[in-house]
């Protein structure tokens, strides 16, 4: 094995829409585990629109990334050297660790992954982060109820896509927004979405008047924006409405302005909550094992967008904010061996 491996870190912090030049790619050495570590092989690694935000010098619910440091996200990775009682020469793992080839991990900050439960890459995905804040949020704070209209935005995404499908698995009727006439197909024929709006192409005011005719009971809001902006008319009597995300405004060098909310949830009664996965740290089990169940019982699907290479990490999390992916993005370091 190389005593050398490749390392990404922030080398300036965006302004606007992020830049390959906004990032290091740099040679370091692999360091050696000491006693209770472990040396980890990257495998997968989880690029997510969230990141965007730590690349900001501001406050928020996670600490900012440092300048001149690795960046770090979701991987899933393959133990090459342990020196933990807990952990061996080839267990798979998952764990927030640096984009980079190789990590040292303590062994109380990863945790041991079974690929007979489910691929492992579900465990980024479906049956981790995305599909937990799709659960919580959604259940928790919008409390479907069987009938009801739920609209979901970015609805192709990870987390839209998962909240589409427990949505019909509590009963409620499901109208999805995405960019592209794939998206929208993917949505009604592979997801069983009853509507599919095509932002990029359909007036979305109008869009959802139709395929909303009873109003709408809950919106899960994953981007923000304009299309936000056309969901607050059709709010029904006591609507709830998790925020997840505004991916619209992440980019943005100017204070997001649109229009004010205050009345239309005044005149509904509505509930207009953001919130976090970090929120319900103690109810995590519970979320895995509902998924679970319906992951096996073939009650949810998913879809991953992987791209291959380290040295694409950089290209997979811009394509987040041009919408090229279609469920989980995902890059693939280096194959299980």
């Amino acid at each position: 094995m190389s005593q050398m491996q490749k390392q990404i870190k922030l080398a300036k912090r965006p302004v606007g829409t992020p830049v390959m030049e906004d990032f290091a790619f740099i040679d370091a050495p692999i360091e050696t585990p000491s006693d209770g570590e472990v040396l980890i092989r990257t495998i997968y690694v989880s690029v997510d629109p969230y990141l965007r935000g730590r690349m900001q010098d501001t406050k928020s619910y996670i600490p900012p990334f440092q300048l001149n440091e690795v960046i770090t996200s979701g991987i899933i990775g393959q133990v090459v050297e342990s020196k933990s009682e807990h952990f061996s020469k080839g267990d798979i793992v998952l764990g927030t660790l640096g984009w980079q080839e190789y990590s040292v991990a303590n062994e109380r900050t990863i945790r041991k992954l079974d690929p007979k439960l489910a691929p492992v890459t579900a465990n980024l995905g479906i049956i981790g982060m995305t599909g937990l804040t799709a659960y919580f949020g959604l259940l928790d704070i919008g409390q479907p109820k069987e009938g009801e209209t739920v609209v979901v935005s970015g609805a192709a995404g990870a987390v839209g896509s998962a909240v589409g499908q427990i949505a019909k698995i509590k009963g409620a009727r499901v109208v999805g927004i995405a960019g592209t006439e794939e998206k929208c197909e993917y949505l009604l024929n592979e997801l069983g979405f009853d509507a599919a709006i095509n932002y990029k192409k359909e007036d979305v005011s109008s869009a959802l008047e139709k395929a909303c005719p009873n109003g709408i009971d809950i919106y899960f809001d994953n981007v923000g924006g304009s299309i936000s902006d056309a969901v607050f008319p059709l709010l029904n009597k006591f609507a709830r409405i998790p925020v997840c995300g505004a991916i619209s405004a992440y980019n943005s060098v100017e204070m997001d302005m649109g229009p004010r909310v205050q009345t239309a949830l005044i005149k509904t009664s509505a509930l207009m909550k953001g919130f976090t996965l970090g929120d319900y740290s103690s109810r995590l089990q519970e979320g895995n094992t509902a998924l679970a169940a319906w992951l096996n019982e073939g009650k949810l699907k998913y879809e991953e967008t992987i791209t291959e290479g380290f040295d694409h990490i950089i290209d997979a999390f811009l394509d987040l904010f041009t919408g090229a992916n279609i469920g989980k993005s995902l890059v693939k370091v280096a194959d299980i061996i």
